[in-house]
């Protein structure tokens, strides 16, 4: 240990031990006493015997006194240093003021000594309007404006109720809206941007949907007049039936009746019409001829492959002409039906891709188009029948299967887009703050396009390649909009404000 720091550590000790002696012989409360004395009378008594020892002990050397304060005040802390603050002027339990904190001591991030002018330059600038000095313009005070945001300005230096003094602004700031922020406030409110680039912008309408079979390819197996059913093939609802496969027999009076004919009659044509129209096959009408006999009974058979949707035929049983005796579907292609809420229908269109993933196989999408939007809105649901036809070669797809419907909206083009955390939408307008580097943001007005997964098309305002903010950008708004409203007051040029403003001080 140095000389001079024994000198000052026992120095403080008498003191200290001094100052405990006399307030235990006070009637005061002694410890708030010693508290205060510690905190503040012995370090003031320690630094006074260091510059003394400094000028008596040889080699000794004063410590260099530290830079004063400068710029408004930003807060107040404990005047112990304890983890309190305040944003007001208050005291502590004891009485004690807190210690008002000032631009230049706030912790910053950037290399600048806060805020305010600097010390060596203060005086050099001209003030609210005197004429600038060569090479001065940049540091001139335009005015100065309430530190707490409201929309106050003073031509001359003041403090406002609470007793803080009123921000300087000066010629260089005031760029038209653009908002200077220096870098360490970016760093503290946690400001991140992101550069605008074109990409497919989509938002998928997600629905859900029925699976049902393709009315063009269900087929009834029926008689033309009254038949008895003689015989059934071993065909049942559900089986998979092929084209031609025999299905039933049935005798009918009217068509035993037109085969007769055809075989008195060869090579008439309005015998074999009239077969043709009672709907006996082709394959029948010539066996008849080629046999010269008619069956007892006709065979009907399936007209396509498909699956057996329904069988009422029974045998002995009598069938008028008309009823269904089988129900055949083909469900080699099916559709799925899916019902658009009417909010989301400007954005579907014919051809559009879609995703459909069945309940009953989830890990298995199923890719298709639009092909049709029914004309029409469900007057309850208020929702449009869209349909989609899905290719079906392994007979996956089953009539009245519930499905999950995407539609992928958007026409598929790249587009400038930003990030939807970018885009303010106040409810009149939309703004984006472009970041101009250097803790320079412009608020940019822009219209925005589609939106989806997460992203924003910008139709006007932004080019790709801008850089925007996306994080604390409501932050920089509001400054932004104060600026703006300082900006519309009328500069106060004398008389009554600057003599209140002279007032105040």
């Amino acid at each position: 240990m140095t000389r001079p720091a024994w000198f000052a550590g026992t120095l403080a000790a008498l003191a200290a031990g001094g100052l405990g002696f006399w307030a235990g012989r006070q009637d005061g409360p002694v410890p708030a006493f010693v508290e205060r004395a510690r905190s503040e009378y012995v370090p003031a008594l320690v630094e006074r015997a260091r510059h003394g020892i400094a000028s008596l002990v040889p080699g000794a050397t004063a410590p260099v006194p530290s830079k004063p304060a400068t710029g408004p005040v930003v807060y107040y802390r404990d005047p112990d240093g304890k983890p309190v603050y305040s944003a007001s002027p208050m005291v502590t339990a004891d009485g004690r003021e807190f210690r008002a904190v000032r631009a230049s001591e706030d912790v910053r991030f950037d290399d600048g000594d806060g805020e305010a002018m600097p010390a060596d330059m203060a005086g050099q600038g001209a003030g609210p309007g005197e004429a600038a000095k060569p090479g001065d313009d940049a540091r001139r005070v335009l005015y100065y404006r309430n530190p707490m945001g409201l929309a106050d300005t003073s031509p001359a230096p003041k403090k406002d109720s609470m007793g803080m003094d009123y921000i300087p602004v000066y010629a260089g700031e005031d760029e038209g809206g653009v908002v200077k922020v220096s870098p360490g406030k970016v760093q503290r409110t946690g400001v991140r941007t992101e550069v605008a680039e074109r990409r497919v912008v989509a938002q998928p309408v997600r629905v859900p949907g029925t699976v049902t079979l393709d009315e063009r390819r269900v087929t009834v197996v029926a008689t033309r007049s009254d038949a008895y059913v003689d015989h059934v093939e071993n065909v049942t609802t559900g089986d998979r039936v092929r084209k031609g496969q025999p299905l039933v027999h049935v005798y009918s009076p009217d068509i035993n009746a037109a085969a007769a004919q055809l075989i008195a009659n060869p090579g008439f044509d309005g015998t074999r019409r009239r077969l043709q129209n009672l709907n006996v096959s082709e394959a029948v009408i010539d066996e008849m001829e080629r046999t010269r006999k008619v069956p007892m009974a006709i065979t009907w058979s399936s007209p396509r492959d498909g699956l057996v949707l329904q069988r009422t035929a029974v045998e002995g049983m009598k069938a008028a002409a008309g009823d269904t005796l089988f129900r055949i579907g083909d469900i080699s292609t099916m559709w799925v039906l899916a019902d658009v809420p009417e909010r989301d229908l400007a954005a579907v269109r014919v051809g559009q891709p879609v995703n459909v993933r069945l309940r009953s196989a989830p890990g298995r999408p199923f890719a298709g188009k639009v092909s049709v939007i029914y004309p029409q809105v469900n007057p309850d649901t208020r929702a449009t029948r869209v349909r989609i036809e899905l290719p079906n070669p392994d007979g996956t797809l089953l009539p009245d299967m519930y499905a999950d419907v995407e539609i992928a909206t958007g026409d598929g083009k790249p587009v400038v887009s930003v990030p939807d955390d970018a885009v303010i939408d106040t409810g009149e307008r939309q703004v984006v703050l472009l970041d101009r580097g250097e803790g320079r943001f412009e608020p940019r007005p822009v219209k925005v396009g589609v939106r989806g997964e997460g992203y924003a098309e910008i139709r006007d305002g932004v080019s790709a390649g801008d850089r925007v903010v996306t994080a604390a950008n409501f932050l920089i708004d509001a400054e932004s909009n104060l600026k703006a409203a300082l900006q519309s007051l009328a500069e106060p040029k004398d008389g009554r404000q600057a003599a209140n403003a002279g007032g105040t001080r």
